[in-house]
């Protein structure tokens, strides 16, 4: 069991950054994109709530949130928000990849742990998806100011 409960909390702690980022994310994301960025926070908040039960349901202390996180890079502009998005999504993405493949491979495990693997596939399947469409409206933010400034793309 502490095979899944490790899985958890790796989760679990990578949800709590997460929802810190798009803390940093909100305040620097633009007009248009707020929405969406709101969206993403509020989706990260619930899923952290639901891997903060599951522990608590087995029995596991939930691991605490950090007071506050180091930035992988300064996010000044909405540019770098969506560059921290992406960079976020991956990492939790990476977490979920590794509950999800607890579960999968040791069934009895995660129905033990409550953890049918539907949500934490769920959750996995929807950051790695957001990773690339941050990253491809990163690039598309990049072009666009490269072209305003008069430079020409290759």
């Amino acid at each position: 069991m502490s095979t899944v409960i490790d899985a958890l909390q790796a989760a679990l702690a990578a949800e709590q950054a997460i929802v810190y980022g798009y803390g940093v994310v909100g305040g620097q994301i633009g007009a248009g994109r707020e929405a969406g960025a709101r969206q993403a926070y509020d989706a990260h908040r619930s899923r952290r709530d639901v891997l903060i039960r599951t522990a608590v349901d087995l029995g596991a202390a939930p691991v605490a949130a950090d007071a506050g996180y180091a930035l992988p890079f300064a996010v000044v502009d909405p540019a770098g928000a969506l560059r921290l998005a992406a960079y976020l999504e991956e990492r939790v993405a990476g977490a979920y990849g590794g509950l999800t493949l607890v579960v999968r491979l040791e069934p009895a495990l995660g129905a033990m742990a409550g953890a049918s693997g539907s949500g934490v596939v769920e959750g996995a399947a929807d950051c790695a998806y957001a990773a690339p469409a941050r990253r491809a409206q990163t690039a598309a933010a990049v072009k666009v100011a490269l072209i305003v400034m008069g430079w020409e793309l290759l």
